[in-house]
């Protein structure tokens, strides 16, 4: 579905990519784990096109879209949705508004067609009822269900997460993934998803990805993932004890 060849990137005069080779599979949760400063974010931004690389080229299927602009990137950008950090949710707008914003903007919607389809997709992530509430009216789990709800709307075939669950207490983050989870194996669209929660990803996700020193170091299935015999990685992802990461590779 999306593949990297060769991508590297330099900002504010530092490498951060260095030569990304990734081939994400079609229809499967793809989790990226690394450092704080790797890159993962940057990383990204590639796939939807908000960065262009230096050197390497960004695939969307067939498309080749790292040095896109203008329409032809906007077409392909359709195919996606993405969940930031901290939702990204417009404060002068309610929670309905937020979520109907990009069928208004991008697909032109108007009416009825518009208030179903942002109903269904409020209760699918358990926001029923919500949708007059203003932004600082939600707490924080809530705020990233009605990110989850944006992202939804438009029925991408691909979402970004960019750690959805960052700011959220243990039991919180455990909601939200779970709610990731089920969309996910309902709508069967393709997701990457950046994270720091280890060892939880490793029972969520299909396959695991780590960025380190701006390559990808490893790529398997996340129950092959951890029982990596490279030390740094183990020691990286054992962070939170091996009894964990033994009931993380079931």
């Amino acid at each position: 579905m999306i593949k990297l060849v060769g991508v590297e990137k330099t900002l504010g005069g530092q490498r951060v990519l260095q030569g990304v080779d990734f081939d994400i599979p079609a229809g499967k949760l793809t989790t990226i784990i690394g450092r704080s400063g790797e890159g993962k974010s940057v990383l990204l931004k590639h796939m939807i096109g908000l960065l262009q690389p230096d050197r390497g080229q960004v695939w969307v299927g067939d498309k080749e879209i790292s040095r896109m602009r203008g329409k032809a990137l906007n077409e392909v950008r359709k195919r996606f949705a993405m969940l930031f950090q901290g939702a990204a949710l417009f404060d002068s707008l309610t929670v309905f508004e937020n979520v109907a914003f990009p069928l208004r903007e991008k697909l032109r919607m108007k009416g009825a067609e518009v208030s179903r389809r942002v109903d269904e997709k409020l209760e699918q992530v358990g926001l029923a009822g919500m949708g007059h509430k203003y932004p600082a009216e939600l707490s924080g789990g809530m705020k990233k269900r009605a990110g989850l709800a944006r992202a939804l709307v438009m029925e991408p075939e691909i979402i970004l997460f960019d750690e959805p669950t960052t700011g959220l207490d243990p039991l919180m983050a455990k909601s939200i993934h779970d709610l990731i989870v089920a969309m996910h194996q309902r709508f069967k669209f393709t997701a990457v998803m950046v994270s720091h929660e280890i060892p939880e990803i490793f029972g969520i996700s299909d396959w695991v990805a780590m960025l380190r020193k701006g390559k990808i170091a490893l790529m398997a299935p996340a129950a092959e993932f951890v029982k990596t015999t490279d030390p740094e990685i183990h020691e990286f992802i054992s962070v939170s004890g091996p009894v964990s990461l033994k009931e993380a590779a079931g």
